[in-house]
């Protein structure tokens, strides 16, 4: 039975899932463990950083009385290697030689390079000539106590890590990444050590949608592939829903006798919509059961891999607190598209940049159920629906994608 759909625009589409309410959680983890989170709670520097004088360079520390009429010989008093600090007091005429990153005396006033210097013999050193700069680190020159070390929202990456470390800071609050349950449905889905067979093809989808997921900050906990059974797809998806913020699917979102994901959206407490004037994948479908999203996105790969970073990668990222890393710009299609169409269509794309200006490229073949050109893809820009060919050198909507 034909199944009668009402579609929306692409930015209707968007707007109706960034309405969705989440529910934003936080979780305390270690810094260890914490690289590409997302922080939720600024950390503050506990101390001063440095917390102590350091030397910038390999060299010998003088007093700022001492600091003229080079060259001019000083006593060695001491050696002092990182870790180590001179504990006496340093007299006019001494000097105490001092590797880089460690501790210069609080009375000294210049580190004078070991480049610039004369070893004598005998604990003498003849400097050369001063400096222009002090060659010290003064305390609470990259923090002072109390200062944001990492402000919040934003993802810790490993010079973020080493930031928090210095500080002694062990854990962090970081949002919770969302649950996510893949559910691949389709009866001419292969196992993935099944020999191919004529008729079959393999579950292609869900190794990417997992991928696509985890880079951008959800988690996959649960992986489901079912033939085209109604019950076993209800059942399915009844028990991802208790268990998950979001559910995805691929496949059954047919406009026949085999959109079984279609009936759960007409029953559920909340249809967002079952489709969107676009191609490819005008049988994109989102709708909200028990407080869970459920994304059902089309089998075919190419409308798979397109509706995933239109509608899931915007919503992943609101999870934690961060905007989408799809970046809308305007483009320049610099190569002939001639293809006219009812709905406006999503071209998988490439692109350069030159003084300012995106200029777009079709990636090779627009088919929905191409995988051919999703490695190579860069962005995606939109042909508006028209009954004429859109001119060459067009300025069209391009989302430029991240991980490219």
């Amino acid at each position: 039975m034909l199944t009668r759909r009402t579609p929306i625009s692409i930015a209707q589409a968007q707007t109706k899932m960034a309405a969705v309410p989440l529910k934003l959680t936080t979780e305390e983890i270690p810094v260890t463990e914490a690289n590409h989170r997302i922080l939720a709670k600024p950390a503050q520097a506990v101390y001063d950083y440095p917390h102590f004088r350091r030397s910038g360079v390999d060299g010998y520390a003088i007093l700022a009385e001492d600091d003229h009429d080079f060259p001019r010989d000083f006593e060695v008093v001491a050696e002092v290697p990182a870790g180590a600090v001179f504990d006496k007091q340093l007299q006019p005429g001494q000097t105490v030689r001092i590797m880089t990153g460690a501790c210069v005396p609080d009375e000294a006033s210049k580190v004078i390079m070991i480049e610039k210097t004369r070893d004598k013999g005998d604990d003498q050193v003849t400097m050369m000539a001063t400096e222009k700069h002090s060659n010290i680190t003064e305390v609470g020159t990259d923090f002072a106590k109390g200062q944001e070390v990492m402000a919040a929202p934003q993802e810790i990456n490993p010079g973020g890590i080493a930031a928090l470390t210095a500080f002694g800071i062990q854990t962090v609050t970081v949002y919770k990444q969302p649950r996510i349950a893949i559910i691949a449905t389709g009866t001419e889905l292969l196992a993935p050590n099944a020999p191919i067979e004529k008729g079959k093809i393999y579950n292609s989808n869900g190794p990417m949608l997992k991928r696509l997921v985890e880079e951008t900050g959800g988690v996959v906990d649960e992986e489901v592939q079912l033939p085209d059974d109604d019950d076993q797809i209800q059942a399915a998806l009844e028990e991802a829903i208790a268990s998950h913020e979001i559910v995805i699917t691929d496949g059954g979102v047919s406009v026949g006798d085999y959109d079984f994901i279609g009936d759960a959206a007409r029953n559920a407490d909340e249809m967002l919509f079952n489709k969107v004037k676009q191609r490819p994948g005008s049988v994109t479908t989102a709708f909200v059961q028990d407080g869970t999203l459920v994304m059902a996105l089309s089998g075919n790969p190419g409308a798979c891999f397109t509706g995933f970073y239109l509608y899931m990668e915007p919503l992943i990222r609101r999870y934690q607190g961060m905007d989408s890393r799809v970046k809308k710009v305007t483009g320049i299609l610099n190569a002939p598209y001639t293809k006219t169409n009812g709905f406006d269509r999503i071209l998988r794309s490439t692109y350069e940049q030159k003084d300012g200006t995106y200029y777009v490229y079709p990636n090779g073949t627009d088919r929905s159920g191409s995988l051919a050109n999703l490695q190579t893809t860069t962005c995606f820009c939109t042909i508006p629906h028209s009954t004429e060919p859109i001119a060459l050198h067009s300025e069209v909507e391009t989302w430029l994608l991240p991980f490219k």
